[in-house]
C-alpha cells in the first residue's frame, strides 16, 4: 500500500507546481491546497499505514499491548490542516479583494500598483 501513497503524493506534488505556475490566481490557490494536501498525505503515509488500537497504557503496564497506532502523526497533520484553512481562507479573501480592485485574476496584469 505505500508504494501507490507514495505515487499519490508525488503525482499530488507534480498537479500542485503545476498549478501553481500558472497565470491564473485562482490557480495558484488550488495549487497551495493540492500541495499542502500533498504533504500531509507524505507525513501520514510515512509514519506507517499500519491500522492498530489506540495507544492507550492498561493499568500496572510499562508499554501498550500489541500493535498501536502512532498519534504523533495524526496530530500533527490535524495542526497542519487547520493551518491550511486558515491560509486558505486568507488567500480566497484577498483574491476577492483584488479582483474587485483590479478586475482581473491574471498575474500578469496585476503588476501595477497605481489602481
Amino acid at each position: 500500500m505505500e508504494p501507490v501513497m507514495a505515487i499519490a503524493v508525488g503525482l499530488m506534488y507534480a498537479a500542485a507546481i503545476y498549478m501553481m505556475l500558472r497565470r491564473s490566481i485562482v490557480k495558484l490557490v488550488i495549487g497551495l491546497m493540492l500541495l499542502s494536501n500533498a504533504a500531509n498525505l507524505l507525513i501520514f503515509t510515512s509514519a506507517g499505514m499500519t491500522r492498530g488500537a489506540p495507544p492507550l497504557i492498561p493499568e500496572g503496564a510499562i508499554v501498550p499491548d500489541g500493535i498501536v497506532a502512532d498519534p504523533l502523526p495524526q496530530a500533527l497533520i490535524l495542526t497542519a490542516i487547520v493551518i491550511a484553512f486558515g491560509v486558505l481562507a486568507f488567500a480566497v479573501v484577498l483574491i476577492h479583494r483584488a479582483y474587485n480592485i483590479l478586475r482581473t485574476d491574471n498575474l500578469d496584469q496585476m503588476k501595477d500598483t497605481d489602481t
